[in-house]
């Protein structure tokens, strides 16, 4: 990722609706065990996430329960892990999300996070 890590866990956890969540529907404090919710981008469709946070570093580690309808996760309640190692030109982005019900479920997600993870580092470095 372009971005630095400060601002890509800032982004995760307090700024989701610059890039992933529509604008003004994000319900999130960036607390362990605090509940969210949001709609996401509406070119993406329109489909409600809820989840919680289960483990938060600053700048370093961002741990979330995750859970979408159809057709997302389908209901179950999935964990995503984003780790940040800082490097010279910007981060490391380690993207983990596990606990799908489904192989289509999982598949579609493992599609999906590149375009997500591109949007992210388009609207924290647009001229980059």
């Amino acid at each position: 990722m372009k971005a630095g890590a400060s601002e890509i866990y800032e982004a995760w956890t307090q700024k989701f609706d610059s890039w992933f969540a529509q604008p003004g529907e994000l319900i999130m404090t960036p607390e362990v065990d605090k509940p969210f919710f949001f709609y996401n981008r509406k070119d993406w469709g329109r489909h409600p996430h809820y989840g919680r946070f289960l483990e938060l570093k600053k700048d370093e580690l961002v741990e979330m329960a995750w859970v979408t309808g159809e057709p997302g996760t389908e209901g179950a309640e999935t964990v995503i892990r984003v780790e940040l190692s800082a490097r010279e030109e910007g981060t490391l982005l380690r993207l983990t999300h596990s606990g799908f019900c489904n192989e289509a479920s999982r598949d579609g997600h493992a599609e999906n996070w590149p375009e997500g993870l591109e949007v992210l580092d388009k609207a924290l470095c647009p001229e980059k």
